[in-house]
């Protein structure tokens, strides 16, 4: 098989037959080949999805937060969607922390290739980041006098709740990614995966930007609002909240979905 379901194990029976693994096997140069897959594709996701959310094409839309919201959903959604079709059948396209964690934790990918990953998502968001503050897209202009695509929690909930929101909107993600690729279902690897991937971040895009501007994904999080200086304590929360909720989703896949 190949794309997207031949990296999260799609030719394997099923959570019990399948074991952890360190992942020493893995080091090799597939390996760095789909570690760079990563990075291109978390490259493409911070550039593309969160240098969507700039003060070029949002001046017009700051009154109109309906407009504002559905933009940045679909260009979310949408981008992240052709991303993981990009990546898939170099690395499956995980392009976010948490989904690398939830794979491990599914015992799909190695303990290794997931640390890997790791570094090479946040290099490649980092990198994103960098490209978008030297296009000038953190400019502030008199309709939008903040920086925009940075990721903070709403003064209508505090963090306890945005930690929450965080967790359960990644739970969803993770929950679609491991029915979308469930060997039981037998879905062929085509355009439909990444398609409802993408779905479903729009739908939480809508859902969460009025109250965390959604990051679900610690590179998303993080990177950004380091580069453009908005970083604060609950920064925190968009890079262990997306974790928290992979945890949960892979017990909780298996034991009602799977």
């Amino acid at each position: 098989s190949s794309g997207i379901n031949a990296e999260y194990g799609v030719e394997m029976k099923g959570y019990n037959s399948r074991s952890y693994s360190l992942g020493l096997d893995d080091l090799n140069l597939k390996l760095l080949r789909a570690a760079c897959a990563e990075l291109v594709g978390t490259f493409f996701l911070i550039l593309l999805c969160v240098g969507s959310a700039n003060t070029r094409s949002l001046e017009d839309l700051a009154d109109n937060k309906a407009a504002y919201f559905i933009s940045i959903s679909l260009a979310f959604g949408l981008g992240i969607g052709g991303i993981v079709h990009i990546c898939s059948s170099s690395s499956g396209g995980n392009v976010n922390p948490a989904v690398s964690l939830a794979l491990f934790l599914d015992k799909r990918i190695s303990f290794i290739k997931m640390i890997v990953y790791w570094i090479f998502q946040f290099a490649g968001g980092f990198a994103g980041a960098g490209l978008i503050w030297a296009l000038g897209y953190w400019e502030r202009t008199t309709a939008l006098t903040t920086i925009v695509g940075t990721n903070a929690v709403s003064d209508d909930i505090n963090n306890a709740q945005a930690f929450f929101l965080e967790a359960f909107g990644t739970m969803y993600l993770i929950l679609t990614i491991l029915s979308t690729i469930n060997e039981a279902r037998g879905h062929a690897p085509s355009y439909l995966q990444p398609f409802s991937i993408g779905i479903a971040i729009a739908v939480l895009h809508i859902f969460l930007i009025p109250y965390t501007n959604c990051a679900i994904n610690p590179v998303r999080g993080t990177v950004w609002n380091v580069v453009s200086g908005e970083a604060e304590v609950e920064t925190l929360i968009f890079l262990f909240a997306p974790c928290v909720g992979a945890i949960f989703a892979v017990p909780f896949h298996n034991l009602f979905f799977a």
